[in-house]
């Protein structure tokens, strides 16, 4: 049977309507979360699972959990929650940038503190190791003579490389980011921001309106990225990390966390959120699902039992993260 434009039309706007009155049914359509209980939600602690799989050296992680309050409010939330308070966490420095960074703005990494994954940045700093992920430009700035004690002997000529890549991607993008080149394969961000979401395709479809306004996998959009930096630890070793925010409220509560750049450890990781004003025992809540993605070079060759643990992991640290937001914010 031919269906008739305005037939069509009538059966795509009733998909709709069910979709923005059922958060569970929405939820359902993009995530793996097939069936959830809101009331269940409410009283429980987040829900934490594996992604759909991906190939190569992607991985994925999706959350979902209810909070008090409305969606505004965890947006406001997530915008001025600091991970730095939890030493679990590992993070060391946390700021946010202005629209245009200077490397004055990067200052604070010199007082970071002396543990053993500072001074293996350091250390490779100091070598321009081969894990280093930086361009062959940017290697210059490095040189040899910088042999003091500590994170101050190199953060000068890092200052530079990372109010320069901040720039960069407020002007145009993930698209206008060097790439990582200095050992010899070129890795670029933004190619790594969109075979991640290639692989996501109810992800990429379901948030392809704020994605297309921001500067993640293209060129900068008409949103303006908040912007922050980190120093943080992955797998014991210290990484500079430049990340950007961006959001959307108003019958549609989405909101984006991508970092863009780091010295080693991963390309990109990419975060997703999705909340919903929802009702239970007669009060106001949220309900929230969240999306983790990463690009790394050590998640390659890894299968199996391998590549499974390294899933757990992954899923073990954002639950860590996520518990501890709530529980800082008020949301259990």
């Amino acid at each position: 049977m031919k269906i008739r434009p305005s037939l069509l039309l009538v059966l795509l706007l009733a998909r709709s309507t069910i979709a923005a009155g059922d958060p569970a049914a929405e939820l359902a359509s993009f995530s793996v979360f097939d069936k959830i209980d809101i009331n269940e939600l409410v009283k429980s602690d987040v829900e934490t699972i594996h992604g759909p799989p991906m190939a190569g050296r992607f991985l994925s992680v999706q959350s979902c959990y209810v909070v008090p309050g409305s969606p505004e409010k965890q947006m406001a939330a997530l915008k001025n929650w600091d991970p730095t308070k939890h030493r679990e966490l590992k993070v060391f420095l946390h700021f946010d940038l202005p629209p245009s960074p200077t490397p004055e703005n990067f200052s604070k990494l010199k007082n970071a503190p002396d543990n053993g994954s500072v001074r293996a940045f350091v250390s490779a700093t100091q070598k321009l190791s081969n894990e280093l992920q930086i361009s062959k430009e940017e290697a210059k700035k490095f040189s040899t003579s910088q042999n003091g004690d500590g994170i101050a002997a190199v953060a000068a000529p890092w200052a530079q490389v990372l109010s320069a890549r901040a720039k960069s991607f407020v002007s145009g993008g993930t698209a206008a980011l060097a790439p990582y080149d200095h050992s010899g394969e070129a890795i670029r961000a933004n190619e790594e921001l969109q075979s991640l979401l290639k692989q996501q395709d109810k992800i990429r479809k379901q948030f392809s309106g704020l994605l297309s306004e921001s500067g993640i996998g293209r060129s900068a959009g008409s949103l303006k990225p908040e912007l922050y930096w980190e120093l943080l630890d992955v797998d014991d070793h210290g990484v500079v990390t430049l990340g950007a925010s961006y959001n959307r409220a108003g019958g549609n509560y989405q909101a984006a966390d991508v970092l863009y750049y780091a010295s080693g450890g991963y390309y990109v990781a990419l975060t997703l959120y999705q909340m919903w004003p929802v009702t239970a025992d007669g009060k106001a809540f949220t309900l929230v699902w969240r999306g983790d993605m990463i690009s790394a070079a050590s998640l390659e060759d890894l299968h199996g039992v391998e590549r499974l643990g390294s899933e757990s992991v992954m899923m073990k640290d954002i639950s860590k993260a996520v518990t501890l937001f709530r529980r800082d914010t008020g949301g259990r």
